[in-house]
């Protein structure tokens, strides 16, 4: 090859080696770009419906039958007890977390661990439950629980996954002991909503 053909092959577009380079940051930038959200990629549990709204004062000292229907969303297979439970709080109001149906999930799940923590149960369904990924399991609860006549900040209903083991009481019956699943070992989110205590 004469020295000219040589130059003119250097000066050539090396279009193979271009397009291979485009390629490999369109993936490199796709890749970063459509990650999900965490809302989209862990477990979540979401209240379709209840005879409860937001805020709704309950009386005092009053019992009340608490309806309604959750589902269960699974990103991974997982198997434990769904639980919808009533809980009071001396502590935490309302207004001092964020517990609502459409409050961002992730902030959410980690006040709803501060209520568990918190708060005292008043009444609940809990079911087992075993999941595996893109499954939606709907579940339907009733239970009856009574309002607290004071020393309550806030009542909550929470809706959460956790994991159950059945006991024997002291009077023959059995009762399941809840331990809720944390969010972040497990990656599940819960949802709930605040209630308050009226006259």
């Amino acid at each position: 090859m004469s020295a000219e053909l040589r130059r003119r092959e250097a000066r050539r577009p090396r279009c193979g080696s271009r397009v291979a380079a485009v390629l490999l940051a369109s993936t490199a930038l796709g890749g970063c770009l459509g990650a999900p959200k965490i809302e989209d990629r862990w477990t979540r549990v979401d209240i379709v419906s209840t005879n409860l709204i937001p805020y709704q004062s309950l009386p005092a000292g009053s019992t009340q039958t608490v309806t309604g229907r959750m589902t269960v969303t699974y990103r991974a297979i997982l198997t434990g007890v769904a639980v919808a439970e009533l809980r009071a709080s001396s502590t935490l109001s309302p207004g001092s977390v964020v517990v609502h149906p459409e409050a961002e999930r992730v902030p959410m799940a980690y006040d709803i661990e501060r209520v568990l923590q918190n708060s005292v149960p008043l009444g609940r369904e809990a079911r087992p439950v075993t999941g595996w990924d893109h499954l939606i399991q709907p579940i339907d609860f009733t239970f009856r629980a009574t309002v607290p006549t004071d020393s309550t900040a806030g009542l909550f209903l929470l809706c959460y996954l956790g994991s159950g083991t059945e006991i024997r009481l002291s009077d023959g019956t059995d009762s399941l002991v809840v331990t809720p699943f944390g969010s972040d070992q497990y990656q599940v989110l819960p949802v709930g909503m605040g209630l308050t205590l009226g006259p």
